[in-house]
């Protein structure tokens, strides 16, 4: 028997509520489908999902189950920024995902279709189908087209830094703003949205080939229309979450990350999807599999070319067989069979044939785009995990898009205690070459762990300070991030980690091949380790845990209640 139809028994008012809601009485011994999405005028990501919604509804209906539409709608990361809204970004991946508990969890359905895009929504989706763990399988929304000139999203940081300075006119800014986003999906380059919807199909919960396809393409539509016949295919097969998210597919969720120079954002995003079926992923792991993945992907921000040319090259499908020797071929996925089954299955289609053909109407090669394994852009994956006595439980740098100078080099600390102030430094030219910008108590239970966007942005436009800088927080950056970032410091300024003991003038090391973040020095000396750290437990005595930035609603809990950065910043 269906669990939807062993609940209506013990609550037989169901029935009822559910004719009165517009369904038919044939549709009450039918597989009862939760379709849930952030569809929303929010942003761009979230404004087109009803069109994907309606076509799973109907695939659904016409493959004799019955669906019903539920919906909590997302905020957007880009429309957050430059204010205090930017605060609640991280927070609302941990309400989105227990208003999808709430949701599933008071009424009772067989399965469920999750339908999103973007920063925050992805993660959320992703966390409550761990949660949940009944047959689920994700809509991937898609990606949006390149503007004019390939202009996308995450040049608009650099444009507003270069306006700030009078580098660019009024009339050149404004034309940035007014063509970046030319139509709906996720923002065209690989941020944090991109990576999760490329996440979710690397750990099995999508179909093969169905993340970050460009919205202004037909198969977009059909893949949703897939998911809705799949659904019921889960219901019979019982295939559940905990079949899938294994251990082993997170680390194939790793490796595709390498091999994409994903965000740094995973970090927080993959470990709290984990953390929900119970497997731990340290950061030591992110670290050891970026070692040995090579970088092959040859899109923004550390790439060349706009996010919607990346399923056009073959998508994950053939990030996957590039890495293919490293991958664990045989987990399950929500197709219902392995990893190694559903590559197989997709040459012999005509998958990469269709999708190249777009490129080859952009006279664009494959290999432009996606590089070979053995040739790749970067031997190591893109990301680092430094460890030290300045980030004991370790820090997060996304060393591709690092200068070469700055891979190994000591630095002057200049502390900040807000992103706001570090900016106004930056633009007015109080930071300088050599210098190490520190911005803190922005970590989970500081003020929530914002991004520290502008601040980078304005950073990797200066082309004094892009290559003899560093910024170092325990906040967190956008999956747009250029240059020489350093965040996720744990533990964290406000828990009275070291990052909070930094004064002006301490020497800071950063040695990124062999993964080291240090104070190495006190005002402009340098010191022996254990001089170090006697010095350090001298400041920790005499510092002052502030008072909390927030004192009531989702903030206060947020704050209260938030894991380590290097855990996931989950509740």
């Amino acid at each position: 028997m269906l669990k939807s139809q062993e609940l209506r028994n013990m609550a037989p008012e169901i029935d009822s509520l559910r004719l009165g809601s517009g369904w038919k009485f044939e549709d009450l011994s039918k597989p009862q489908i939760i379709i849930e999405s952030s569809f929303g005028h929010s942003h761009p990501g979230s404004a087109h999902l009803d069109i994907l919604l309606e076509a799973a509804f109907n695939s659904v209906y016409a493959n004799g189950g019955r669906g019903a539409k539920y919906f909590v709608t997302d905020i957007c990361d880009g429309e957050s920024q430059g204010h205090d809204g930017m605060n609640y970004s991280l927070a609302s991946r941990e309400v989105i995902t227990d208003m999808i508990e709430i949701q599933v969890k008071a009424t009772p359905f067989d399965a469920g279709i999750f339908i999103t895009s973007c920063d925050k929504s992805m993660p959320a989706h992703l966390k409550a189908i761990a949660r949940l763990n009944m047959p689920a399988i994700v809509i991937p929304g898609g990606i949006m087209d390149a503007g004019p000139n390939m202009l996308t999203l995450e040049q608009i940081g650099k444009y507003s830094a270069q306006f700030e300075k009078n580098e660019i006119s009024k009339e050149q800014y404004d034309f940035y703003k007014h063509n970046a986003c030319p139509n709906c999906g996720a923002c065209s380059f690989m941020g944090t949205a991109s990576t999760m919807q490329t996440m979710a199909e690397a750990l099995g919960l999508a179909m093969p080939g169905t993340a970050l396809i460009p919205t202004s393409s037909k198969e977009l539509h059909e893949a949703a229309k897939h998911a809705g016949s799949q659904a019921l295919e889960l219901v019979k097969l019982n295939l559940k979450p905990s079949d899938i998210l294994t251990r082993k597919a997170f680390e194939n969720a790793l490796m595709v990350h390498a091999a994409i120079a994903g965000s740094t954002n995973a970090l927080l995003h993959l470990p709290a999807i984990a953390h929900e079926i119970g497997i731990n992923l340290s950061a030591d792991m992110f670290d050891e599999i970026h070692r040995k993945i090579p970088y092959i992907l040859n899109i923004r921000p550390s790439g060349f070319y706009p996010g919607s040319y990346f399923w056009y090259a073959g998508g994950v499908p053939a990030i996957m067989e590039e890495i293919k020797e490293y991958l664990n071929l045989d987990v399950l996925t929500v197709t219902g069979k392995t990893l190694g089954e559903n590559l197989e299955e997709i040459k012999k289609s005509d998958f990469y044939e269709n999708c190249n053909s777009y490129l080859s109407k952009l006279k664009v090669s494959r290999l432009e785009v996606i590089k070979s394994a053995a040739s790749p852009i970067q031997k190591q994956g893109a990301i680092a995990i430094l460890k030290g006595n300045l980030a004991p439980e370790g820090a997060v740098v996304k060393h591709s898009a690092v200068s070469q100078k700055l891979m190994k080099v000591i630095l002057t600390a200049k502390t900040f205690n807000c992103e706001e102030d570090a900016l106004r430094a930056v633009l007015r030219k109080d930071i300088h070459p050599g210098d190490a910008v520190f911005i803190r108590y922005e970590g989970p239970k500081g003020s929530g762990m914002p991004e520290m966007f502008y601040t980078t942005e304005a950073i990797a436009a200066d082309s004094e300070l892009v290559e003899s800088i560093a910024l170092i927080t325990d906040g967190r950056f956008s999956g747009a991030t250029r240059g020489p970032a350093i965040g996720h410091v744990s533990p964290e300024a406000c828990e009275g980690g070291p990052i909070a003991l930094v004064e002006d003038g301490d020497l800071i090391e950063i040695d990124i091949p062999n993964r080291i973040l240090q104070i190495v020095g006190i005002r402009g000396v340098k010191l022996s380790p254990e001089e170090i750290t006697t010095i350090l437990e001298s400041r920790k005595k005499n510092w002052v845990k502030p008072a909390p930035r927030f004192t009531k609603g989702i903030m206060a809990n947020y704050i209260k209640l938030a894991a380590s950065p290097m855990k996931g910043a989950y509740m």
